[in-house]
């Protein structure tokens, strides 16, 4: 008895096989509507003014996030330090939104929802400030994680947008870029830790925002003269999040960076009193040495070559501070 081979009836030579079906990659959307936009802006500022009337912490975490967020609770907590004849008087503002310009992103399912917009001021709309809010995922609320002055508007960038007037987001740490953002906020710190020389003059060309840090390493590690010393070293980011935005050479990049302040004499027996600004987080004790935590929001143009960078501004806030010890090394 012969046997029988067991086949399946597409296994022969002549069977069809089915190529399987491309499917196209979805279409990003729009993170909201400019009306959206707008009214999210709106609400920021009108809520902003009463928490700070209030003074109201809780309020201003509905509206406020990530590096904007601590440097809020930075100015609360040195402004309720200072004698009442120290503080000035807290002025109600708004952002003009017909001086307002959107970059509203479109984003895939899944990313975080967030946008960009540059607000102007001035007589002559002389100031620009740039904004990032960005959708807290949880409570479904938009809050302003960043708001960076820019030093010399005219140095803003092209944003690339589409023939809807949306904007494209762009991964701030791609290796398409000619700085991602590590790169970027290293140079940064090179800038307060060593005046540039060893990264930062590299990576960025010399604008007026980078040459303001390079300045504050200059003046500030010669404020004590031979009575004391003060380096600056770079910290882990506490807030990593980076905002990217395409242009038509690369990409403007929002970031944040976080740095430290160490101060501490130069020979037993001295002490340094804390300043008017420092005794919210310090106190009036003196002491050898101080150590300072920095929160900082800072912006930059990135082109696609391989040229180097502009850093169009930087905001910084005092976001800690403590008594360091007895020793006097740095």
């Amino acid at each position: 008895m012969g046997t029988t081979a067991c086949t399946s009836e597409d296994s022969g030579p002549s069977a069809k096989k089915t190529a399987p079906i491309a499917t196209a990659a979805p279409t990003p959307i729009p993170a909201l509507t400019p009306a959206q936009a707008r009214e999210a802006i709106t609400n920021y500022s009108t809520t902003n003014n009463l928490a700070h009337v209030k003074q109201d912490r809780a309020l201003l975490d509905t509206i406020e996030g990530g590096p904007r967020y601590a440097m809020s609770l930075a100015d609360l907590k040195q402004d309720e330090a200072l004698p009442q004849a120290d503080r000035k008087p807290y002025r109600l503002w708004s952002y003009d939104l017909s001086a307002t310009d959107l970059y509203i992103p479109r984003l895939h399912s899944g990313q975080q929802r967030w946008f960009a917009a540059v607000s102007r001021g001035g007589s002559q709309q002389q100031y620009a400030r740039v904004l990032i809010m960005a959708e807290n995922t949880k409570p479904k609320q938009w809050e302003m994680v960043a708001t960076v002055d820019i030093d010399d508007p005219k140095q803003l960038p092209q944003i690339a947008l589409d023939k809807d007037g949306y904007a494209t987001a762009v991964d701030a740490s791609a290796k398409s870029l000619a700085a991602p953002v590590g790169v970027l906020r290293s140079a940064v710190n090179d800038n307060f830790a060593t005046g540039g020389e060893l990264t930062g003059k590299k990576v960025f060309t010399p604008t007026t925002a980078s040459q303001r840090q390079i300045k504050v390493h200059d003046e500030t590690t010669r404020k004590f003269g031979p009575r004391g010393t003060t380096r600056f070293t770079a910290a882990d980011p506490q807030f990593t999040d980076a905002y990217g935005l395409k242009t038509t050479t690369g990409a403007l990049v929002v970031f944040s960076h976080t740095h430290t302040q160490h101060d501490a004499v130069a020979a037993p027996g001295l002490r340094i009193i804390p300043e008017k600004e420092d005794r919210a987080w310090l106190g009036t004790s003196p002491s050898p040495a101080f150590t300072y935590t920095f929160t900082c929001s800072d912006i930059a143009v990135v082109p696609s070559a391989p040229q180097a960078s502009s850093l169009l501004g930087y905001e910084c806030r005092r976001t800690d501070a403590k008594a360091a010890g007895p020793s006097t090394s740095v």
